[in-house]
């Protein structure tokens, strides 16, 4: 029985062969770890880690990474540019229903350009445009190692801030658009929250279709101004919250036809106005609560209308089995975006300012663009 206990000494190495951000965050772990390994190192890398749940700006740090093994399955890759997304920030709150084990580096999805590969990895090469597909966690550092299932090539002349951005927000507005009601050209759509990237997103391919949108932005100073960009991407009408408050919605339609479909992300009153709007028969798809308030049904609209709610997430769509699907489709969305048939607006923010950004991603300096990293 005495062999099975191992000498202190050979205890004491079997963390060097089992690095993780625990070692990361100690100074002499990363010193003994890269005495350990032998094989092909990734650089060193620049990391967003939280080593615990709470507010972002509180738990967040920017530290120095050291060299990681990139192993025969693996690609190295250099990351180019990374979004905060509202469900990033959930994920470092910690009430995100999907989340990495603490510590961890923020990020979910963004674009880099690949670094170094594996032995065995074929089909990707250094100097490839690659994206993370499905998203996977740890994207906001500047080198990340992952197996080369996690990595997908797309076109090298992409736009970067849309490869970086293209899968949590246009994939969602994509998929509402397919998945829920059968619309034909002339059919209507109405949504709140249409500033959104979805919202924008919506507004778009659905009129690259042919398809109507009734868009409901909340009330604020230049709302008109917000009216006019939203109708340039291609909404038919944008109201705000306080223009709704009137018995007969329909009657603003203008000869568009009733909504089929509808999408909420905000919740509360922004999401009865939604309700409103739709026709017999309808459905309303809620794909997040930005206000934090409950969504309440008139019983009317069940038994007269015959409305259907339903609830739309992304990461429940995009399971492994959907991977195959999920990357074509991310194809024709960044080739709409290459043509400019696809646009939004973002705000590209150095790496080194990341706590100005995500300062700006939750709100603190008012109604921001979509916060997009740049390494």
């Amino acid at each position: 029985m005495a062999s099975a206990v191992r000498p202190p000494a050979l205890r004491a190495l079997k963390p060097l062969f089992n690095f993780t951000l625990h070692d990361a965050l100690n100074p002499r772990a990363q010193t003994l770890s890269l005495r350990a390994f032998s094989s092909a190192m990734s650089p060193p890398s620049k990391a967003v880690v939280y080593e615990q749940h709470g507010p972002p700006d509180s738990v967040t740090r920017v530290i120095n990474l050291p060299p990681v093994e990139v192993k025969e399955n693996d690609v190295c890759v250099k990351m180019l540019a990374s979004p905060i997304n509202p469900s990033d920030i959930n994920r470092i709150e910690g009430v995100y229903p999907v989340r990495p084990q603490v510590p961890a580096v923020g990020g979910y999805e963004g674009v880099g350009e690949v670094h170094s590969v594996g032995s065995a990895v074929k089909g990707l090469s250094p100097g490839d445009l690659v994206i993370p597909s499905p998203p996977s966690s740890g994207m906001w550092q500047t080198y990340v190692v992952k197996d080369q299932s996690v990595w997908y090539k797309i076109n090298k002349d992409s736009p970067v801030e849309y490869a970086a951005t293209v899968t949590v927000n246009p994939l969602t507005a994509l998929r509402m658009l397919e998945d829920f009601t059968t619309l034909k050209s002339g059919d209507t759509v109405v949504q709140n929250g249409a500033t959104s990237i979805v919202g924008q997103c919506i507004i778009q391919l659905a009129k690259n279709r042919g398809i109507h949108s009734v868009n409901i932005i909340r009330d604020r100073a230049g709302s008109d101004e917000v009216k006019e960009k939203l109708k340039k991407l291609g909404a038919d009408q944008v109201f705000t919250e306080s223009e709704l408050q009137v018995k007969d919605v329909k009657g603003l339609l203008a000869g568009i036809p009733e909504p089929a479909l509808g999408f909420n992300c905000v919740g509360g009153n922004a999401a009865s106005l939604v309700l409103k709007f739709l026709g017999r028969g309808g459905t309303m798809v809620t794909y997040g609560g930005m206000s934090k308030k409950p969504i309440t049904v008139s019983t009317s609209y069940f038994i007269f209308k015959d409305l259907s709610l339903r609830g739309f997430w992304l990461q429940s769509w995009m399971s492994t089995e959907k991977a195959a699907e999920c990357r074509v489709l991310i194809d024709h969305l960044l080739d709409l975006a290459r043509e400019r048939k696809l646009k939004y607006e973002m705000e590209l923010v150095p790496f080194d300012n990341f706590h100005t950004a995500l300062d700006k991603a939750l709100g603190k300096q008012g109604s921001r663009p979509k916060q997009v990293i740049k390494f």
